[in-house]
Order: C-alpha cells, then sequence, then structure tokens
C-alpha cells in the first residue's frame, strides 16, 4: 500500500502562512486559520505541505483503503484559496448562493480573495460542515 502525503506534520503554521508570497493571500489565510480554529475548537495543524487542518477523522473506502485526514481544512495557494469545508450537508447549496464569488470542485470551495464573499455565510458553511463531519466520522 502506498503511503499517504497528506498526513499531520510538526511544521509550523504560523511559518507555513507567514512564507506565502501574496501579502493577501497571507492576510485571507490569517483570518481563515483563526475562523476555522473557533468554529472547529481545535488547534491548526500543517497536513502534508500545504494544507492547514483542524481535528481530524480515520476513513475507510470500500476498495479497503483507509488514512486519517482533517475534518476541515484550507490552503492558501497561489492562485485562489482553497477551503476543504463541503460535505454535502443539509443546506449546503443555500449557503453556496448567499456567499459571493466562490467555485466548488468535489469537497473543496475555491475563494479568489476573502472581500468577495460574505464572512458570516462562510463561518455558517464552516459550521454546518464541522458538524455533518462529526456526525458522519465520531471520534
Amino acid at each position: 500500500m502506498t503511503e499517504l502525503k497528506t498526513k499531520a506534520t510538526q511544521r509550523s503554521v504560523a511559518d507555513f502562512i507567514a512564507s506565502v508570497d501574496h501579502p493577501g493571500r497571507r492576510a485571507d489565510a490569517e483570518i481563515v486559520c483563526a475562523l476555522l480554529e473557533r468554529v472547529s475548537g481545535e488547534p491548526a495543524t500543517m497536513w502534508g505541505p500545504s494544507i492547514i487542518g483542524f481535528g481530524r477523522y480515520q476513513y475507510r473506502y470500500d476498495s479497503g483503503h483507509e488514512g486519517e485526514m482533517c475534518r476541515i481544512g484550507f490552503s492558501p495557494r497561489k492562485a485562489n484559496l482553497v477551503l476543504y469545508t463541503l460535505a454535502d450537508f443539509a443546506g449546503q447549496d443555500a449557503l453556496l448562493a448567499r456567499l459571493g464569488k466562490h467555485k466548488t470542485g468535489k469537497g473543496c470551495l475555491y475563494l479568489n480573495r476573502l472581500t468577495d464573499v460574505d464572512i458570516s455565510v462562510l463561518e455558517e458553511i464552516t459550521r454546518a460542515c464541522w458538524a455533518h463531519m462529526a456526525e458522519r466520522h465520531p471520534d
């Protein structure tokens, strides 16, 4: 079995955020990090080289592949801010409709900048995802 690349590490979250080149993306990362920490009640942890995650859960696919991942997280990438906060929870589409400018992918929410969205709706999305993941994958 292949070793997972995305696993919790000891790398400093503060150092990683400080290393983000673009000042706007770096500032957004600091805000999102504080928001996700507040919502989750968990400390920020680096997962792999570029994901900042909160909490953790165990998963196992029908194929037998299993592992551990953060319950929610984000990454301040060069092109956009990627939040791992979508999980097909009840009311997700309605919240996304109120969010503002964004794109979605499988489990991901892509934002160009936080000023493009309603931060209170982003917090609602994050809270709903956290609750959904806790229900789906209890400790």
